[in-house]
């Protein structure tokens, strides 16, 4: 099974109660880049939240997230989910999404993007004043940095647009959710393939589980 086929699977399926299957009563939309941290945030609530995940190459595309977010919204409703939310930020979306969310009453997470809501917002803020030229990644984008960036901007084709796309960083921060030193080593080579300082910020779960808790 590819990357892509596990990052479009259900979290949770329901649970087996009284040896019968019983089914989600809401149901939370999300990036699969942010399947591993649900997974862990949401195990309060297991069985009765249904996670359904859209791709998360679809942040090369972000003018896609809308529709494909709009379309799945519909299909939890014709299957009977009433309670729905979204665990994406904007995205790049450039307030698309919003309007998308706003017509049909769902509530989304908080900020621009999932760095802001890894971080938590005053935080985030006070890293970009303090640097600006800052490429972010999470877990998640340190682990996959060949495929959704390296390879997902075509570098891998033509390294010489590397300049072009990161001319204008600094350094790569990695907003660390777990303390893993594979994570980190893939980190330390992202940033050099970009030609880019490194450094890192802890920031645990914290900031996004008390968002999470508070959008289901």
């Amino acid at each position: 099974m590819t990357d892509d086929q596990q990052d479009t699977q259900h979290l949770t399926e329901g649970h087996l109660a009284k040896g019968r299957l019983t089914k989600p009563t809401s149901a939370i939309i999300a990036c699969a880049a942010l399947h591993r941290e649900l997974r862990v945030v949401l195990e309060p609530f297991k069985g009765s939240i249904a996670v359904e995940l859209l791709p998360a190459n679809l942040h090369n595309r972000p003018e896609k997230i809308p529709g494909e977010v709009d379309r799945l919204i519909d299909r939890l409703r014709a299957d009977g989910i009433s309670r729905i939310s979204v665990a994406y930020a904007d995205c790049g979306t450039g307030g698309l999404l919003d309007k998308v969310l706003l017509r049909q009453g769902v509530e989304r997470l908080p900020g621009a993007h999932c760095y802001e809501f890894f971080a938590g917002s005053e935080l985030f803020g006070a890293l970009s004043e303090a640097e600006l030229g800052t490429f972010y990644l999470t877990d998640y984008l340190a682990l996959h940095f060949d495929s959704l960036v390296w390879q997902g901007l075509g570098l891998d084709r033509h390294p010489e647009l590397r300049d072009l796309y990161f001319g204008h960083y600094t350094r790569v921060l990695w907003l660390s959710q777990t303390e893993n030193s594979v994570t980190e080593q893939k980190a330390l080579v992202a940033a050099e393939r970009l030609g880019l300082d490194y450094d890192r910020r802890h920031t645990g779960l914290s900031p996004f589980a008390v968002a999470v808790e508070r959008l289901v």
